[in-house]
C-alpha cells in the first residue's frame, strides 16, 4: 500500500510541476500563478519561457542568487538555474507584486524522495525587508492542498540567525542542526468553522476552464466533453462514458435504457441519498428497499434475495461514502435471477472491490461530480457501460431521443441531462489529479483512526477485507452505550466550530414512495446513530487532530 501511495505521489509531483512550467505566453503564465493574498503572485518559471523572455525575469540576476544559494546548501550537481528548473522534481517561482516588481524567488527541490518531503529553496536574503513570509506560506499552502506532501523542509545553511528566528515565529520548528520543518496551519483550529467537505482546485482546472470559456464554442464546443468522457472511461476500465448534468440524470437514463417502467420493481438500499430511489420513481417503477450491512453501510445480498419477486427487474447497488459494496455476491444474485445490475457509484470514483474498480461490475454505473464530492465539476455526473447495445440506447435517450439519420428528427423518448464543455474542462483536470486526491482522502481517514482509535463508544467506517475505499466521507457510528445521541454530538461539535452532518435516514420512511414499506433495521440504526466528519481534501493534520480531541472530550464528558 505504501508503494502505491508513493508511486501516486511521485507521479503527482511530475505532472503538477510539468504543467506549471509549460506556459507559452504571459497570459498562460499568470493563469498558472499562485495568488499571494492581495500582494501579488507566485509565477512558476519554465525553462522555455525564461530562455525566450530573459529581460522580464532578469536571468543574470537570478543566476547570481542561484549560485549563492547552491553553495550554501552544498549542492554542486546543478550547474545553472535553467538546469535547476529543468529537473522534473524541482520548481521555481518568482514572487511578483501587483505592481509588477519582482520581490524574490523561491521554490522546491528534490521532491522525488521516499519520505514525500518537499525541500524549500529560497533565492532571497531572508534577513532583508524584501522577505515576506506570506509568500512562503502561500507556496506551502498551495503544495499541501495539491499534492500529498508529508513535510516541508528548509535547510538552515541558507539562512542567517535573524532569519531562523523570524521563521520559527512564522510556523517553522528546528528539528536538528541542519533543518527547519513547517508546522503551521492556515487556520487555527477552533477559530473558524471546519467544514464537512471541500475540493482541491489547482491551476490545471483554471487553465482548462479558461480555455473552454474562451475558445470552446462552435467547432470546439465538445473539445473537453469528448476528452473527459474518453479519459473517464479509460480510468474506470469501461468502453463507454456519457457526461451528464448529474448522477441522478445518469441513473434515470440507465433505467430508461434498460426498459424499466410502470409496475416494475427495482431493489435499492434503504440507506442512501434519495436520488437512487427517485430515479426508479421517475420511470414509473417501484423502489423496493433492502437492508444494509453494518460494517460497510452498503446493500446486503441476503436482504436483496429475500425481496426478489416476479416483478423485480434490477438491483441498484450504492457504494456509500466511497466504500465499495460487496459486488461479488451482488453480481452472482443478478446473474442467478436474470436481473439488471446498476451501480450508484456517485461518491466512489477510484474505489475498488477485490482489485476491480467500482463502475465495472454492472450493466450501467453512474458517478457524481457535485461540489462536495472528491472530484468536482460544480454539478455533473457520468454514465458508463461496457455494453455496445445499451450504450447506443443510452446515447439516444441522452440526446433527446434524436434519430441521427435525420436532422432534428425525434422518434423515441429522451431527456436533456447534458454536461457543459466548461464543466467538462474542470472535470478533465480533476480526473488527471484524482489518484492523488484519493490518497489525500485516505490520509485524512488515517489521521482520524489515529486520533479516535482508543474510544470504545464509536466505530469508524473502516474499509473491510477486499475493499479499497476512497473515504469520500470519513464517518463514525455511535455504539449502543454512547453517553450522547448522534444529534447532540453534532450540536456540541458545532459549538466548537466543527461542521458535521448526519448520514441519510432510512429513506423508506419518506412519504413519497408508491408503496409503503417497513424501514429496515440496520438502515434505521445507521441512520439514527452515524455522522460524517469533516473530510475536505485540503484539511490539515492539526484540524483533524482538533476534531478528534473534541470528540474525545465530548464523549468523555470533559
Amino acid at each position: 500500500m505504501k508503494n502505491r501511495t508513493l508511486e501516486v505521489y511521485k507521479n503527482s509531483v511530475l505532472n503538477n510541476f510539468s504543467f506549471l512550467k509549460s506556459s507559452e505566453n504571459i497570459q498562460d503564465l499568470y493563469l498558472r500563478a499562485i495568488p499571494v493574498k492581495n500582494i501579488g503572485f507566485l509565477i512558476p518559471l519554465g525553462k522555455s519561457y525564461l530562455e525566450s523572455n530573459p529581460y522580464y525575469f532578469n536571468l543574470s540576476t537570478l543566476e547570481k542568487l542561484y549560485f549563492s544559494n547552491v553553495q550554501k546548501i552544498g549542492d554542486t550537481k546543478l550547474p545553472d538555474v535553467l538546469s535547476f528548473i529543468e529537473k522534473t522534481d524541482n520548481i521555481l517561482f518568482a514572487f511578483v507584486a501587483n505592481s509588477g516588481q519582482h520581490l524574490c524567488y523561491l521554490g522546491f527541490y528534490d521532491c522525488h524522495n521516499d519520505n514525500q518531503n518537499f525541500s524549500i529553496f529560497s533565492f532571497m536574503d531572508l534577513a532583508t525587508k524584501e522577505f515576506n513570509s506570506i509568500a512562503l506560506t502561500s507556496l506551502i499552502e498551495w503544495a499541501r492542498k495539491t499534492i500529498n506532501v508529508s513535510d516541508f523542509i528548509l535547510n538552515k545553511n541558507q539562512l542567517s540567525e535573524i532569519s531562523i528566528k523570524q521563521l520559527t515565529n512564522d510556523g517553522f520548528i528546528e528539528v536538528d542542526n541542519v533543518r527547519l520543518l513547517w508546522r503551521q496551519t492556515s487556520n487555527s483550529p477552533g477559530k473558524e468553522m471546519i467544514l464537512t467537505a471541500g475540493p482541491s482546485i489547482s491551476a490545471k482546472e483554471s487553465v482548462f476552464a479558461f480555455d473552454a470559456a474562451t475558445n470552446g464554442w462552435n467547432s470546439n464546443w465538445s473539445k473537453y466533453l469528448t476528452a473527459f468522457e474518453k479519459s473517464f472511461a479509460q480510468y474506470i476500465g469501461v468502453k463507454y462514458a456519457l457526461a451528464t448534468s448529474s448522477c441522478t440524470g445518469a441513473l434515470h437514463i440507465a433505467l430508461m435504457a434498460l426498459g424499466i417502467g410502470q409496475g416494475d420493481e427495482v431493489i435499492v438500499p434503504d440507506e442512501t441519498w434519495v436520488a437512487t430511489a427517485n430515479a426508479v420513481r421517475y420511470v414509473g417503477a417501484i423502489p423496493i428497499f433492502a437492508d444494509i450491512e453494518l460494517d460497510t453501510w452498503n446493500i446486503e445480498a441476503n436482504s436483496i434475495e429475500s425481496l426478489i419477486t416476479a416483478n423485480t427487474k434490477a438491483i441498484i447497488a450504492v457504494h456509500m461514502y466511497g466504500h465499495p459494496a460487496r459486488m461479488t455476491e451482488i453480481t452472482k444474485l443478478a446473474k442467478k435471477y436474470n436481473l439488471y445490475l446498476v451501480e450508484d457509484a456517485a461518491p466512489a470514483i477510484g474505489a475498488e472491490w477485490e482489485g476491480k474498480r467500482c463502475g465495472t461490475f454492472g450493466d450501467f454505473a453512474a458517478f457524481s461530480f457535485q461540489g462536495a464530492k472528491l472530484m468536482v465539476t460544480g454539478e455533473g455526473g457520468m454514465l458508463v457501460t461496457n455494453d455496445d447495445r445499451l450504450y447506443e440506447k443510452a446515447l439516444k435517450i441522452w440526446d433527446q431521443g434524436r434519430n441521427p439519420s435525420r436532422v432534428f428528427w425525434i422518434d423515441d423518448d429522451g431527456v436533456k441531462y447534458k454536461m457543459s464543455n466548461v464543466q467538462a474542462a474542470v472535470g478533465l483536470a480533476q480526473l488527471e489529479r484524482v489518484d492523488e486526491l484519493i490518497e489525500m482522502k485516505r490520509r485524512i481517514f488515517s489521521w482520524y483512526e489515529e486520533g479516535l482509535s482508543d474510544l470504545e463508544n464509536i466505530k469508524l467506517n473502516h474499509e473491510v477485507v477486499g475493499a479499497r475505499s476512497i473515504y469520500w466521507m470519513s464517518s463514525l457510528i455511535l455504539n449502543d452505550g454512547a453517553p450522547i445521541t448522534r444529534d447532540n454530538l453534532i450540536q456540541r461539535l458545532k459549538e466548537r466550530k466543527i461542521d458535521s452532518r448526519p448520514v441519510f435516514p432510512a429513506i423508506s420512511q419518506y412519504p413519497i414512495w408508491p408503496k409503503h414499506q417497513t424501514p429496515r433495521p440496520n438502515a434505521l440504526k445507521v441512520g439514527l446513530n452515524a455522522l460524517n466528519l469533516p473530510s475536505g481534501v485540503c484539511l490539515t493534520r492539526d484540524q483533524v487532530s482538533y476534531v478528534s480531541k473534541s470528540i474525545q472530550s465530548i464523549l468523555k464528558g470533559e
